[in-house]
């Protein structure tokens, strides 16, 4: 990639989370639900990483900007850096794993030439995740509990369902509706649900991204 080219991609790269921030901030300051204004960062900023795999922006930007942001992230629980974001309402570190796995999915696939795994783990974790928060605290009327985390049973059905549709987008994407792909991301909705539904404090922006990519390379190795 020559300079230019790389810069250009640099700047899209930051020009769409300008906007995921421009439209953050209209968001709170029309008095949108904090939740939801949450959410439009988590699910606008993941988009990131679609940027990167079509523009083939270089692994060692994605890892350099992934280690700033994460410790921008971990500096934000000291200091009132992104009080929007962090504001959850409960202990979590969930922006700070947020921002490493786009590093470490990164510093993975790309090297091996397979970046749509990469980009399948991130954009489950930002659409099934961010999704599945939203109709849970929303809609959420059948409980359970794990590990003293309180789930709702409509809010792991929308994981399931929005992490098998993502799995099944990138995937027949790359490789075509063979049985292979459908297979995948059943099995990929499933893992995505039981990741997210037993981790605490965050971290399932860190295990789920990282798990459901891997789970998609080793079964299409496999197969």
């Amino acid at each position: 990639m020559t300079p230019s080219l790389l810069f250009l991609s640099c700047a899209a790269v930051l020009a769409w989370l300008g906007l995921v921030g421009i439209a953050s901030e209209v968001a709170r300051r029309l008095g949108t639900d904090t939740e939801l204004t949450r959410k439009i960062v988590h699910i606008g900023a993941g988009h990131v990483i679609l940027i990167a795999w079509w523009l083939a922006i270089p692994a060692a930007i994605g890892i350099v900007a992934s280690v700033l942001f994460s410790g921008i992230a971990l500096l934000s629980y000291r200091l009132p850096i992104l009080p929007g974001v962090n504001s959850v309402g409960r202990k979590s570190l969930g922006t700070f794993f947020y921002a490493a796995s786009m590093g470490l999915l990164m510093a993975w696939f790309w090297p091996l030439g397979q970046p749509q795994y990469a980009a399948l783990g991130i954009l489950i974790m930002t659409w099934g995740d961010g999704l599945a928060a939203l109709v849970g605290q929303r809609y959420g009327q059948h409980l359970y509990q794990i590990w003293g985390e309180k789930k709702s049973w409509e809010g792991s059905l929308t994981m399931a369902a929005v992490s098998f549709a993502v799995g099944a987008a990138v995937l027949f994407n790359t490789q075509g509706a063979s049985w292979q792909t459908w297979g995948v991301a059943v099995a990929v909705a499933i893992a995505a649900t039981l990741l997210e539904a037993i981790s605490k404090l965050g971290i399932d922006n860190l295990t789920v991204p990282l798990g459901t990519a891997a789970l998609a390379f080793w079964l299409n190795q496999l197969l």
